[in-house]
């Protein structure tokens, strides 16, 4: 991999990562940013034109930053699952829309109106953007925001879009669109971070690591001694996992039917595993004296509302369910007892962003990473280029990563 510099207009910068292929002849394939300060720049993107097919990476034009919005160049992009919804038609959200919600990099432009941002700092994309000032927000639920209204719409606050591919208008993924080098964002939707952090780390706080740490700790409230089971231990379960763990959870059943993921599970705190809840529910009942799960975070890739009678039946009396996964956009159906509810006082609640704060809790969960409490490296099981996204993503449905990342280099 090499870089060349190559001359531009006026006041431009156009810089050229090209990449040699001994298949192609030694012919070069090109993945280049041009960006003028005050202008258009134009970058590439992965983006989905149709449900049920592949994300195509292709040039894209972005537009400056207007009010209260910024340009931040990307280091980094977690490849969360969330996305692939996109692609199976599970989230519904307008097309084509440049994917990607799990981003970290540092902030290049300012528009006007922006406060508390400059140019060189290093920010977080929380996915839930928090204005500061809505009922939510100023009630410490700043992951309910009112601004949440506007996430699927894929356009900016002001009811336009930055994005333009192929001569038309292009959506962003919650107004963030980190499958990209470069995006424009709404200052809300940015954490300032510390330089001395690894962006490549430092972007899966933005989703999945803060869900799945806030639906242990927050959302299931998980007190020392609890009994507890986290059902799928992907991005998001391997980080309940972990907020289970430093809650002070006694045992922590970690339920997966990839045997990669059950033989990581220890090394984020599980101390039992199981492929599957029916499983689950004799090892359970057996380790916790019929006691059973005080909490059970749902973390699976897709929900299934069938799932819940059994997922009721491993959850101890009084205790709580919380779903954080994302469940099919058009299921209506759910099957369980709700004589549990009654007669035992079982709880479902839901949870999104893992009832977290953006602006307090990702930079203390990147203390904890710094102070070595919480484990981001080993979450990070495979590393990939924009153009392999495809590939990355397959990878993912084949059970090899726990968390894929997108690196772009700098």
């Amino acid at each position: 991999m090499e870089w060349i510099r190559r001359a531009g207009d006026v006041g431009a910068e156009r810089v050229e990562q090209v990449e040699r292929d001994p298949d192609a002849g030694g012919s070069v394939r090109s993945a280049s940013s041009r960006h003028t300060l005050g202008g258009t720049v134009e970058t590439e993107a992965a983006i989905l034109w149709q449900p049920h097919t592949d994300w195509s990476v292709e040039p894209i034009e972005l537009d400056p930053p207007k009010e209260g919005e910024v340009l931040v160049k990307l280091a980094a992009s977690g490849m969360c699952h969330s996305d692939e919804h996109l692609v199976t038609g599970d989230l519904i959200a307008p097309l084509p829309i440049v994917g990607g919600h799990e981003g970290a990099g540092v902030v290049e432009e300012v528009g006007p109106g922006v406060t508390g941002l400059a140019p060189g700092d290093h920010v977080v994309f929380g996915f839930i953007a928090a204005c500061g000032q809505c009922p939510p927000c100023a009630t410490g639920h700043s992951n309910l925001c009112d601004t949440g209204a506007e996430l699927m719409s894929g356009h900016q606050m002001d009811g336009t879009v930055r994005h333009h591919a192929r001569g038309q208008d292009v959506a962003t993924l919650l107004c963030l669109g980190t499958f990209a080098p470069y995006t424009v964002v709404n200052q809300a939707s940015c954490v300032k971070i510390l330089d001395d952090i690894p962006l490549d780390r430092a972007c899966l706080v933005g989703c999945g690591v803060t869900t799945g740490w806030g639906s242990s700790v927050y959302a299931a409230d998980v007190r020392p001694g609890d009994n507890v089971a986290v059902i799928g231990i992907g991005g998001i379960g391997a980080s309940a996992v972990q907020g289970a763990r430093l809650a002070g959870a006694e045992t922590i059943f970690a339920i997966d039917p990839v045997e990669l993921k059950r033989t990581l599970a220890p090394s984020f705190g599980a101390t039992h595993v199981a492929a599957s809840v029916d499983e689950a529910f004799a090892l359970i009942e057996q380790e916790t004296w019929g006691h059973m799960c005080d909490k059970v975070i749902c973390a699976m890739g897709v929900g299934s509302g069938a799932m819940m009678e059994s997922i009721l039946g491993i959850t101890a009396k009084r205790g709580r369910v919380v779903v954080t996964n994302i469940h099919p956009a058009l299921e209506s159906s759910v099957t369980m007892n709700l004589m549990f509810l009654t007669l035992l006082e079982k709880q479902v609640v839901g949870s999104i962003f893992g009832s977290a704060n953006i602006r307090s809790d990702i930079p203390k969960l990147l203390k904890l990473y710094r102070d070595g409490q919480l484990d981001l490296d080993s979450m990070i099981t495979n590393t990939y280029k924009l153009g392999d996204v495809n590939q990355g993503y397959q990878d993912m449905r084949d059970g090899k990563n726990i968390r894929g990342v997108l690196i772009y280099d700098s």
